[in-house]
């Protein structure tokens, strides 16, 4: 190596200078390294020759490393846009056609294509019933594991796993979330001419309330506030979705309806607060929204501790907001890139646009978060989950 040469590393790459003009080593290898050998940047240094040859192999290996995690990145980048090019991604919804969850999906499918490498098609397929549980177990058992269906479900899923809910044939801590659009509270409404007010009116006398399935929050919060509370809400099962039970209360078939979305009110059926159409008898959460205070929370009902604590659990779901995920055993890669694309999505401003027109509220976070909030759901004691199984299943 040409003696300038050996001077303009040594110069590069010592780990002290007294000079101001030298740099500090950019690699903590070579600054242990150098300062183990600080006579190496002397020309007249008997070891120059070793530590010439030092130099050499310290800077190979480091850019064999660099260069093989960087062509690593790009396999495996080119190995997703490959299989993803040409395909088209299914975005499953538990709900029926109209509604937040259906419309969320579809504006999601709108844009996210764009950030998933191979700029995939997206299309969105409805499959509602049993409360979530069908699409929820179509996820698990039947759709393809390769990274090309998706889902959004109601965020009540997990909690119904855990409480062991009819029809689950699902483990929702093995799906890999990709996000949530954000978090809303969960209200129950009485229509405004059935004469409820507050709660304790339905601790006195028989309220109709409808319900889409038994892993839905339609069926979920009253049943739990009847077993739990001793309330005297009569569940009338059997309707398709959200939005069929909605136009059901309208019409007066039934008089009120549980797990209704704050944020899916303001988008689908503004009227009803805006026109005092429903009355607020209590909200789902960790606490009240700021717009109605005087709302009390579902387990602000409670009696004692221990109803509190299973009230509480019952509460969790609105935490999730609205969440997506895919299959079990995607390849790890191409999973990694639909979290992305969903995350970048969420940042997206023709998509928040979009969103701001539909009236969907967003406050969205990723993946991570997502995964932890089931996890959290999932891993309760099992004393307060044998207590709490109680308030699923009709009796």
């Amino acid at each position: 190596m040409p003696r300038s040469r050996c001077r303009r590393i040594s110069w590069r790459m010592a780990a002290k200078s007294s000079s101001s003009t030298r740099r500090r080593p950019t690699s903590r290898v070579a600054a242990v390294t150098f300062r183990a050998h600080g006579r190496c940047g002397s020309i007249s240094s008997a070891r120059h020759k070793g530590c010439t040859m030092l130099r050499f192999a310290l800077t190979t290996l480091i850019s064999l490393v660099i260069g093989a995690t960087c062509a690593t990145s790009y396999v495996y980048a080119d190995a997703v846009e490959d299989f993803y090019k040409g395909k088209t991604i299914t975005v499953i919804t538990s709900t029926g056609v109209g509604g937040p969850f259906d419309l969320t999906a579809r504006a999601l499918a709108k844009h996210m294509f764009r950030y998933i490498p191979g700029r995939p098609t997206m299309i969105v397929r409805n499959m509602p019933g049993g409360g979530h549980v069908l699409a929820t177990n179509y996820m698990y058992q039947q759709a393809e594991k390769d990274g090309t269906v998706i889902a959004t479900v109601n965020n009540s899923v997990p909690l119904h796993q855990v409480l062991g809910g009819q029809g689950v044939r699902y483990d929702t801590r093995r799906f890999y979330w990709l996000g949530s659009t954000g978090t809303s509270n969960l209200m129950t409404v009485a229509w405004h001419t059935s004469g409820f007010k507050t709660m304790d009116d339905v601790m006195q006398r028989e309220l109709i309330i409808g319900a889409t399935g038994t892993g839905s929050g339609t069926f979920i919060y009253p049943n739990a506030m009847n077993v739990v509370l001793g309330t005297k809400f009569k569940i009338v099962m059997g309707y398709k979705s959200t939005a069929e039970l909605d136009l059901a209360m309208e019409r007066g078939e039934v008089a009120a309806r549980a797990g209704a979305s704050l944020a899916g009110i303001l988008q689908e059926r503004p009227t009803w607060i805006e026109g005092n159409r429903v009355v607020m008898l209590n909200q789902i959460g960790s606490e009240r929204d700021k717009a109605f205070p005087h709302v009390p929370l579902m387990h602000e009902l409670a009696k004692t501790p221990e109803q509190r604590r299973i009230l509480t659990l019952l509460s969790r779901p609105p935490a999730l907001g609205r969440p997506f995920f895919t299959t079990p055993d995607v390849p790890r890669e191409r999973a990694v890139a639909l979290r992305r694309a969903f995350e970048a999505t969420m940042k997206d401003e023709a998509f928040l646009n979009e969103a701001k027109q539909l009236n969907l509220e967003m406050s969205p976070f990723g993946g991570e978060r997502a995964a932890a909030i089931v996890n959290d759901t999932i891993n309760v004691p099992a004393e307060l989950v044998a207590k709490a199984k109680a308030v699923l299943e009709p009796k």
